[in-house]
């Protein structure tokens, strides 16, 4: 992002596992001219930042009068700030902090002429029986989430479609089942990669759930598990290439079991695998989806030909960090 030298390059949720990794990226890549949004409250999440050259920190609830004043060395924003909680059943909190403080981002960007790059997410697609192509925008008005959470990302979705005032240049990111450094604070909502690692650590043992499906094996539950490297990797093509704006799946499009990942992380840890099916809450049996893949038919045709990370490289890199982080 050689071009960004001469602006500044804002990321909201700064402080959080994406934003955070993408502004360590932005360092190393030598740009330091960096505003970093978010609320800056949380002790925990700042260790994530604490370490990165950051030109200014904003609250994100003073955030657009701050634009107002300073859009005209803006060059990009990356919106990454949401509640991200697919436990959140709070509906008006959900409008309120997803999907229209993102109508606002983007109707500053329209204003104020500065590209857009923000968070969608895969849990937009709800139990999957549509698939998972992003070919086709009309799709996103028939999707039917499982969750307020992919309900509030689906709203902006659709609402960002119908708008005749854009951003010079825009894409809206569908994440699948991203991992990697910089989540502890996410808690439950945390990967599996994660939680993994330390019940193992604690236990000896992984506890997956059972399936309540006859065409799924226990622990053969599918989803696209995407290295948080490789989302990075994306971001920085769009800014770069600026292919045609749109909604784009970010994911491997190669779906793997829990199993898979659970024998991962017992092979990063250079442990033999002891892994027991366990029941599922009851409460999330009709919610839970047993497949997810990305289709990212769409994003190849951009040019964007990077391989993406295997499950068990992805897996190694992230446990060594974690070795790393719990003895820093």
């Amino acid at each position: 992002m050689k071009n960004m030298i001469d602006g500044v390059f804002v990321v909201t949720c700064a402080c959080g596992f994406i934003g955070s990794c993408l502004i360590h990226r932005l360092n190393d890549c030598g740009l330091n001219n960096v505003v970093a949004v978010d609320v800056f409250d949380e002790p925990e999440k700042l260790k994530n930042i604490q370490e990165c050259d950051i030109a200014e920190r904003i609250n994100k609830n003073v955030f657009f009068d701050w634009l107002d004043d300073n859009q005209e060395r803006v060059k990009l924003i990356v919106h990454l700030g949401a509640i991200s909680a697919t436990t959140e059943f709070n509906e008006e909190l959900l409008k309120t902090d997803n999907t229209d403080y993102t109508k606002t981002v983007w109707k500053k960007c329209s204003k104020y002429n500065i590209p857009l790059i923000y968070a969608s997410s895969a849990a937009t697609y709800g139990d999957g029986s549509l698939g998972y192509s992003d070919l086709n925008d009309v799709l996103i008005y028939e999707l039917k989430p499982l969750n307020p959470y992919g309900v509030s990302k689906n709203e902006f979705d659709k609402w960002c479609l119908q708008q005749e005032d854009k951003p010079p240049f825009w894409y809206g990111l569908k994440f699948f089942n991203v991992y990697g450094p910089h989540e502890n604070h996410k808690h439950k909502m945390a990967s599996v990669v994660y939680h993994a690692y330390n019940q193992i650590l604690t236990s000896g043992k992984l506890g997956l759930f059972k399936s309540y499906r006859k065409d799924f094996a226990d622990g053969h539950q599918l989803r696209d598990f995407v290295f948080v490297e490789d989302v990075l990797d994306v971001i920085f093509f769009l800014y770069e290439n600026k292919p045609q704006s749109g909604i784009y799946n970010v994911g491997t499009s190669k779906a793997r079991t829990f199993l898979d990942l659970g024998i991962a992380v017992f092979a990063a840890l250079e442990m033999k695998p002891c892994i027991e099916f366990i029941e599922m809450p009851i409460e999330i049996r009709d919610k839970y989806q047993y497949f997810t893949e990305a289709d990212i038919t769409k994003l190849r045709s951009t040019g964007y030909d990077k391989n993406f990370t295997e499950l068990e490289v992805g897996v190694k890199k992230y446990i060594d960090y974690l070795k790393r982080y719990s003895t820093t």
